[in-house]
């Protein structure tokens, strides 16, 4: 056999480096298939696609798997002809794989060509996440036998380690008894070594004599049924082990007979790995197809959320914003405070005279009153401290309330409550505010008007001022109009209007930061733009490259 071309490889590699990079953090209803789906097409191609591409003549790996108690393991140590396998009546009974080669194979088995994951152990050595490796010539050259844990162990590690072995199998030796062959978890593994072309044979272990021909033909036809018709059906009768488990050579000949077959038929041996391959690399394609789709739903999740948070905030700029401007603010008792500091009738009274007298009496009511600006000020600030308050916790309890709703937002929320603003919100707010009220007081205090620069220097008139420009920007009551015939209508709106853009950036700013609180969860989650495209180019490049091999 020819290596095959470097552009499958490099097609094949290429398309592995997106599925490493793939991450479904979100959770949804396939966001668990996805990670479980990424982690086992990652094994396939490491565990076997890969190393075999890259060295196509190497020695075959069968491993030998199956059911509880169906005699792996025995059957194994029969092969070899001593025990190298732990066999025995507690279960689990094999926890650490053991991979039994030839001698002359042992430079590729023993490097982390295949099963790159797994460290490799000495034959005595049981420790999990190993793979023992022991070298013995009871098999023959090119080919090696690996015992695998239980497909159906009550250990999920086991389970899950086992169906990696057997992705990682060139041939699966399935190994099952007289009693189970009909159980149902074997079953569905086979439908899946069907599905992807993987060969299969099988071993009816432990069969009455009486019992072959019965059995042997019910297998047969639960195999044919199920797509597995060629596979080879080997059976081992019932008999005794000697005292140390192993099973007179007599009883395993007709597996034994199987294994040398696969290394002295050459023509045998390439269509086995060929179909095998070709089956793997259509297993990591169509897997990859759907990892695409789940990484579709990824990116949609994660705008869904997104958009849940901008919705919510949004609104609640909008909605103080019309609050700032529709007059809302000024009610009750910011509006008893306007109106005892603009004393509205002697003040118009004192505004009908012209020239220095309208000064001077602007003057002397703004001295005599800079504690009654400051108390209008400072409830101004209150009703607006209140009221980005209250708005801000609504955009809260909403988004809170959302993402509640999806198992994604419910995960990412865990068990915090951010149905209201944070602890430091308020604390924020003011500070926010009283910075815009400076901001405004500066605006009066550097405008330049003809006949007033005297009026400005007053820090209490600068005050008063300011109060009423602040009010300028949430309503048009009297006290704008007072404004407007001292500066002039011109100047009340453009700084009005200044103001108005001022106070709006800094509630933006504030919100965005009180939001944060749910935009921070999304940002550290590795949920790639257009991954789901990435993954399908690189699923065609790879079938592109194999038809230009072809």
């Amino acid at each position: 056999m020819e290596t095959a071309p470097p552009s499958i490889r490099d097609a094949l590699a290429a398309l592995r480096g997106h599925l490493a990079g793939a991450h479904f953090p979100l959770e949804s209803d396939d966001a668990a298939h996805a990670r479980r789906t990424r982690g086992e097409t990652l094994a396939q191609l490491d565990d076997y696609v890969v190393p075999r591409l890259e060295h196509p003549d190497a020695p075959l790996l069968a491993v030998v798997g199956g059911s509880t108690g169906a005699g792996k393991s025995t059957l194994v140590n029969s092969l070899v002809g001593r025990p190298v396998s732990r066999a025995g009546v507690r279960r689990p009974t094999t926890r650490t794989p053991v991979l039994i080669h030839h001698p002359g194979d042992g430079e590729w088995f023993t490097q982390p060509r295949v099963l790159p994951d797994l460290e490799r152990a000495e034959a005595d050595d049981h420790s999990d996440g190993t793979l023992r490796v022991v070298a013995d010539d009871g098999v023959p050259v090119g080919v090696a036998v690996l015992d695998a844990p239980d497909v159906d162990s009550v250990v999920t590690g086991n389970r899950t380690l086992a169906t990696q072995l057997l992705a990682a199998a060139d041939v699966w030796l399935f190994v099952t008894t007289a009693a189970r062959y009909a159980d149902a978890t074997p079953w569905e593994l086979l439908a899946e070594a069907a599905d992807r072309r993987t060969a299969v044979a099988v071993v009816l272990d432990r069969v009455p004599a009486d019992a072959v021909s019965e059995i042997r033909g019910h297998l047969a036809g639960l195999l044919a049924e199920r797509g597995l018709g060629d596979a080879p059906l080997l059976v081992v009768e019932e008999v005794e082990p000697d005292e140390s488990g192993v099973l007179p050579p007599g009883a395993v000949e007709a597996v034994r007979l199987w294994l040398d077959g696969l290394t002295t038929d050459e023509a045998a041996r390439g269509e086995l790995v060929r179909r095998t391959l070709d089956g793997a690399v259509d297993d990591v394609l169509r897997r990859a197809d759907g990892l695409a789709d789940a990484a579709d739903r990824q990116g949609e999740v994660l705008a869904e959320l997104q958009s849940e948070v901008a919705d919510a905030y949004d609104e609640a700029v909008s909605r103080i914003g019309e609050a700032v401007s529709d007059g809302t603010l000024l009610h009750g008792d910011l509006l008893a405070r306007w109106n005892d500091f603009v004393d509205t009738g002697d003040f118009a009274r004192s505004l009908e005279s012209r020239g220095g007298r309208v000064r001077d009496r602007l003057r002397t009511f703004l001295r005599g009153r800079p504690q009654r600006a400051l108390d209008v000020g400072q409830a101004a600030e209150q009703a607006l401290c209140a009221m980005l308050v209250e708005h801000a916790d609504r955009a809260a309890e909403q988004t809170d309330q959302r993402w509640r709703r999806s198992p994604a937002g419910q995960k990412l929320l865990g068990d915090d409550d951010l149905s209201r603003v944070a602890s430091t919100f308020a604390e924020r707010c003011a500070s926010v505010v009283r910075e815009w009220h400076e901001v405004v007081v500066e605006l009066i205090r550097t405008e330049d008007v003809e006949d007033r620069a005297g009026a400005r220097r007053i820090s209490a008139g600068v005050a008063g001022l300011g109060v009423a420009l602040m009010v300028a920007v949430f309503a048009p009551p009297p006290g704008p109009r007072l404004l407007e015939q001292i500066f002039g209508e011109e100047v009340v709106r453009r700084n009005a209007a200044k103001a108005l853009a001022d106070l709006s950036g800094r509630i933006d700013a504030l919100l965005a930061t009180e939001s944060s609180r749910f935009t921070d969860r999304l940002g550290g989650l590795m949920v790639e733009a257009g991954l789901g495209d990435t993954l399908r180019a690189a699923v065609q490049d790879v079938r592109q490259a194999r038809e230009d091999a072809a």
